[in-house]
Order: structure tokens, then C-alpha cells, then sequence
């Protein structure tokens, strides 16, 4: 029943999937070229977002203190969010080093609970040495941002520009594809 439906749906909006691929080429192809520029732009992105989000936090929690039982934490929120969206806005560099060092901390102590976990694991699965490998590069990966903290921003932004590149392409020619379907009937719609 929900094939029914949801075929059509796409069939009619298959430009849509088009055009969010050919934004995600675009969005890639500017990570590639200019990576800097891809990073800042991202930057600001968040720091609009901090602002907004705090500012409407800020406003809920006055106007509805009321009806609110912890409206403090969220006014405090709000102005953690303004805060940061200010900071980021100021001094986008200090932004995407912080961004970096807490990737990077996630990174090292997901490694090693990884490697704690094969370790543990060692004698109820086979192969666990894929578990402590996988937390070794994640140690690493973790490692390569604190001691290369540019480089590896930049490495980064490649990554997920050529993800958005891909993801792009793949979109555009499913939604070419989604327009060309031939089997569906107008009972189906």
C-alpha cells in the first residue's frame, strides 16, 4: 500500500532530487576548490544558527517562565548559544580550532573504548583485532588533529566535498532515473 502511494510522490517531485544533488555538487565542488572557503562559510553557518537558536531560547524562556519548571537553564542556554554564535562570528579561526580539538577528543576516546571493548571481547569474538584496528586509527585520526590541526581541517573539508560531490552525482541520476519510470499506472496514483 505505502509503495503505491509514496511512488507517484516521488515520480512528480523528482526534480526536487535533482536539484538537491546538483546543490550537493556545487556544495562539493566549492569544498574541493576552496576549501577555506567552504570551512568559513560553514563557520558563519552555525554562528547565525547559534544566535537564532539562543535568541528564540532566550524569548521562550522569559515569555513562558511561567509555565516552565527549569526556564532558567533554558534562558542560561540562550545565552551560551548568543555567546557562541558571537565568538564564532568574531573569530571564525578560534571557532573551527575548537571545532577540531572536540572531533579530536571524540575521536581518541572513542578510540580507545574501541580497544578497551576488543579486549574485553577478545574471548567471546573472533577477528576482535578488526575491533582494536579500528580503534588504533581512530586514536590516530584523533592524534593527526591535535599535532596538525590546519592541514587536517583542510583534509577534512575534501573529504566531505568529495562525499558531496558523489552523493551529488548519484542523486542527480536517481532522480533522472525516478523521472523516466514506466511502471506506473494511473491506478496507482
Amino acid at each position: 500500500m505505502m509503495q503505491n502511494i509514496a511512488a507517484p510522490i516521488v515520480k512528480r517531485n523528482w526534480w526536487i532530487m535533482a536539484l538537491r544533488g546538483l546543490f550537493a555538487v556545487i556544495f562539493g565542488l566549492i569544498a574541493l576548490v576552496a576549501p577555506r572557503i567552504a570551512l568559513l562559510a560553514f563557520i558563519y553557518v552555525f554562528a547565525a544558527y547559534a544566535l537564532v537558536d539562543g535568541g528564540i531560547a532566550v524569548i521562550t524562556s522569559i515569555q513562558e517562565r511561567e509555565l516552565l519548571d527549569r526556564w532558567g537553564w533554558v534562558l542560561f542556554e540562550g545565552i551560551l548559544s548568543i555567546l557562541a554564535g558571537l565568538i564564532a562570528f568574531a573569530n571564525p579561526a578560534l571557532t573551527a580550532l575548537v571545532l577540531l580539538y572536540i572531533i579530536a577528543a571524540w575521536a581518541i576516546v572513542s578510540g580507545i573504548s574501541e580497544i578497551v571493548a576488543a579486549i574485553r571481547l577478545r574471548k567471546i569474538i573472533e577477528r576482535e583485532w578488526l575491533l582494536v584496528l579500528a580503534g588504533v586509527v581512530s586514536v590516530l585520526f584523533g592524534l593527526a588533529l591535535i599535532l596538525q590541526p590546519a592541514a587536517t581541517a583542510l583534509v577534512l573539508v575534501w573529504w566531505v566535498g568529495g562525499f558531496a560531490v558523489v552523493f551529488g552525482i548519484l542523486l542527480v541520476s536517481l532522480a533522472f532515473r525516478v523521472r523516466s519510470w514506466r511502471g506506473l499506472t494511473r491506478a496507482a496514483v
